[in-house]
């Protein structure tokens, strides 16, 4: 978790797509939303995200081989307050192992 979100990032996750499309729905908590091939929008308040995700080649490290999912996350119409209230429940939901 940060401790602010910009407007547009982008991020490489540690899963495939289908896990990120198992976890999406709940990751997006109350906010109403559509998919649409590797995209997303989602209604936040007054404003939206935009989703955008592509599979890249597996991280390779020694004998591991972990997926990859690049994702371009775009806020439209939120404030930064909105923002962060957003990716602090999306991050802690998608977060995974660890401690």
């Amino acid at each position: 978790m940060q401790s602010s979100y910009a407007e547009q990032f982008q991020r490489d996750m540690g899963c495939t797509e289908a896990e990120w499309l198992g976890w999406l729905p709940a990751a997006m908590g109350d906010s109403a939303w559509q998919r649409s091939q590797a995209t997303a929008e989602a209604t936040i308040g007054a404003g939206k995200l935009s989703l955008r995700w592509q599979v890249m080649p597996p991280r390779v490290i020694a004998l591991m081989r972990m997926p990859v999912l690049r994702v371009n996350f775009a806020f439209q119409g939120l404030e930064a307050d909105a923002r962060y209230t957003f990716m602090k429940r999306f991050d802690l939901y998608m977060q995974r192992g660890g401690g």
